[in-house]
Order: C-alpha cells, then structure tokens, then sequence
C-alpha cells in the first residue's frame, strides 16, 4: 500500500503539476503496479479509486481527455438559452450528432451560419465548444479565426496562407476532433478560403494527417437580407414564424453565398458542395430580445422586473418600427442595455 501510494503520488506530482520528478526511476516503489499488486483489493476499492483517478482528468471515454462530446448538454443548452433560433437549433444538434456517431467519416463537418449580427450565431459556436471539448474555447481543439483580426491585409496573403496551413495541421495532428472558427467568414480573401478547401473535402489524408474528424464553422453576415425577407413574408400571410422550414431558406442562402461579395464567391467550397449545412439564424421578435435581457441578468446574479425587461427591449430597433416585429441588433446588444440598470 506504501509503494502503491508513493506510485501515484510522484504520478500526480510528475503529469498533474508538471513538477521536476524523474518518472524512470529504478525506485521500485515508483514503479507501476503489478497484476499482484492490486490482487489485495476488492472490486468496490479499485473502482472507486478508478473513479477518483479519471476524475483527474488522466482517463475518459472517448480516449482523449481534452473531448467529451456531451450532445445532450449541447442540446439541453440550445433549447433553454437560445431564443428565436427553432432551425438552427434542430439542424446544429443533428449535425453534430450525426457526426460524432459516425466511425469512419468520409469527410469533414462544415457549417456555415448566416444571419444578421446579434442573432446567435457566435452564441451557438460557444455553446459546442463548451459541450464538445473539456475546457472550451480555451481548449487546445478549438481555434477561432476573425477575419479582420488574424488577416488584416490582402497584399499578405501568401504570408497568411502559410500560416493557416500550420495552425490547421498542427492542431489537427494534436487533437484529430479540432474544432475550427472562422468568423466573418465573409471577410476572408478567396485565397485563404481556398486554402482551408483540401481539409474540409473528400481526402483520406494529406500529408499522413486525417482531417476527417475535424469541425469546421463559418460565421457570416451573407444571407440576412433572404432570411429578413422569408421571415416577414410569413408573418405578413398570418403564418407563426416557427413554420419557417429550412427548405424555405436553404437554397436562398447559397444563392445568395454565391452571388455576393467576398471570398465565398469566388472560391469553390461552395461549388464543391463541401458546406454540409447552411444554417439561418432568424431576426429576434421583442419576446425573444426579452429573453436575452433576462438571461443577462440572471448570469450577472442581478434581480429584474418585467417592467425593466421590457425597457431593456424598447432599446432596440425594430423592422417595421411600429409592430415591434424583429430587431435589428438582437440579443448581442442585450449585455450594454443592461449596464443602464447596474446599482
């Protein structure tokens, strides 16, 4: 018992805290335990100190630690916290569990999300982080890409080309589920886009690497007008806006991919069909921006009336004005209202 405690506790010190240890000492009581060793303990013992040992993180089901594929908090998460969004909360959930399932994909998974800002779209890429990956966005898997930011200038493209070939790879050798963002992803130059083409298409490996199991995700402005139009239209012929079907806004989103300005236009990942699923993010009606407000105040332990939840909802702007029908900023101005009611 001595030397199976001593064993664990130079473990722990050496892979858990990374302190300065020798792990191939010739100690025998550092060694790792025998068959005979453990012959001593009873079924319940060595469970519970499995247990106690893979709640440090060092074993787990899907065979990396890093990954826990929790679909049902995922989809637990969409249904309570995202507001509005009927579609792209079906189609992300069967997306992403369709994937998971498969054991031999032929390819990657890509998403492309469109819809006006404020509308959920960096919301929901949060949310799958969170639930497909141990420590989220911070989470050695998981790479976000905001255009402006990371590729300012076209005159470097080549430069970035180089460099996004790298990050890719990397993280894809490290961690085959990687999950890559690419926000305002209609910012980004054809090149680029083309030269994220041979990881999400139909390839067995480039290079000795699968990137089969990887997860890529476009966020993107291109399509709000179409999705703006479908919905109105619905509501102007009397019909609930949850009979909005996806088969209604499907095929305008890649049209209107296809036909607009920016890298999307010009490369061929749509040609290609290698996008898996175009999903809209629809205009938040004034019940839905309410619903923001309130989960902003919860998450900031803060108590609220309806009264101010309601003067929080008036802040916004609404197409047509007078009906107060869809917002035109959505629940990502919610936390700045919010800061007119702080104590």
């Amino acid at each position: 018992i001595s030397n199976v405690s001593r064993y664990y506790w130079n473990y722990v010190y050496c892979n858990i805290w990374e302190g300065e240890c020798h792990p191939h000492q010739d100690d025998s009581s550092l060694q790792v335990p025998t068959e005979d060793a453990w012959s001593m303990f009873s079924e319940d013992y060595m469970q519970l100190l499995s247990n106690w040992y893979c709640s440090l993180g060092q074993c787990c089901e899907t065979g990396d630690c890093r990954i826990i594929n929790n679909i049902t908090g995922l989809e637990k998460d969409l249904e309570q916290k995202l507001h509005g969004q009927h579609l792209a909360q079906a189609v992300v959930v069967r997306a992403i569990r369709g994937f998971l399932k498969n054991p031999s994909p032929e390819k990657a998974l890509t998403l492309s999300f469109h819809g006006w800002s404020g509308t959920g779209k960096n919301f929901v890429s949060r949310m799958i982080s969170d639930n497909l990956y141990r420590d989220g966005m911070k989470s050695q898997c998981v790479r976000l890409f905001i255009s402006p930011f990371h590729f300012p200038h076209a005159k470097l493209v080549d430069v970035y080309q180089g460099q996004l070939k790298d990050w890719i790879s990397g993280t894809v050798q490290h961690c085959p589920q990687a999950l890559f963002i690419f926000d305002e992803a209609e910012k980004l130059h054809p090149g680029l886009i083309d030269t994220i083409k041979p990881y999400m298409d139909y390839y067995q490996d480039l290079d000795g690497i699968s990137y089969r199991r990887a997860i890529f995700i476009f966020l993107s402005n291109i399509g709000g007008a179409a999705i703006n139009e479908v919905t109105l239209d619905f509501w102007h012929s009397g019909q609930n806006r949850e009979d909005v079907d996806m088969e209604d806004l499907e095929p305008r989103l890649r049209t209107e991919a296809l036909q607009s300005q920016g890298g999307f236009s010009q490369s061929q990942h749509l040609t290609g069909n290698l996008i898996d699923f175009f999903v809209p993010f629809l205009p938040l009606e004034y019940r839905h921006v309410k619903l923001c407000a309130r989960d902003a105040f919860r998450s900031r332990g803060l108590s609220y009336s309806e009264e101010i939840l309601d003067e929080v909802a008036r802040g916004m702007l609404y197409v047509p004005k007078e009906e107060k029908l869809f917002s035109a900023q959505g629940c990502k101005s919610v936390p700045q209202r919010i800061n007119f009611f702080l104590p």
